[in-house]
């Protein structure tokens, strides 16, 4: 089995345009069922380190649209995974000759993690200090587990929970 790297690299301006892409895609799929697309994680804020994934947000009236759309997301490259860990959640990777390029995470709307991500996101847009802080504890962690994405996530999960409650003070649901 090969083990993927840990890469975590300076912000890039093509973020924004690959999301665009792929939002494109997502539209088309998703016109009839409403759904509102949203980019989210570390490179949907200017100026963040990022593992170069671009992480989407649909947000779905309900989750059968998702389930019923997935054969021709599967048609666009995209790789079903269930809920992953989260309940409540359709999760879907897509990969490009094995490197993996777009994580998109599809929640009905109204759900907490929905509210989550978005908050998450937008905090760290609202406060570049608390984003450099995070930047740090990231690029830290990505050096120290280069081949173990597992202990990567568990080294930076504790400054992810600090400002998760800050964002989450910052604009209450």
């Amino acid at each position: 089995m090969t083990r993927r790297r840990v890469e975590v690299v300076p912000y890039s301006s093509e973020w924004l345009e690959l999301f665009s892409n792929e939002k494109v895609i997502l539209e088309a799929i998703f016109k009839a069922a409403d759904a509102n697309i949203h980019h989210i994680g570390s490179t949907s804020v200017p100026g963040l380190s990022a593992k170069p994934i671009i992480d989407i947000l649909l947000a779905a009236e309900k989750l059968e649209d998702v389930e019923e759309a997935t054969p021709q997301l599967e048609a666009e490259g995209y790789e079903a995974k269930g809920e992953n860990g989260i309940i409540g959640r359709r999760y879907f990777q897509k990969s490009d000759n094995g490197i993996r390029k777009v994580h998109l995470h599809a929640f009905e709307k109204g759900s907490h993690d929905l509210y989550r991500h978005l908050v998450f996101r937008d905090f760290l847009r609202e406060h570049p200090e608390e984003a450099k802080r995070y930047a740090e504890v990231k690029e830290k962690a990505a050096r120290e587990y280069e081949f173990d994405i597992e202990s990567y996530i568990a080294e930076k999960s504790p400054i992810v929970k600090v400002l998760e409650e800050k964002a989450m003070r910052w604009k209450p649901l």
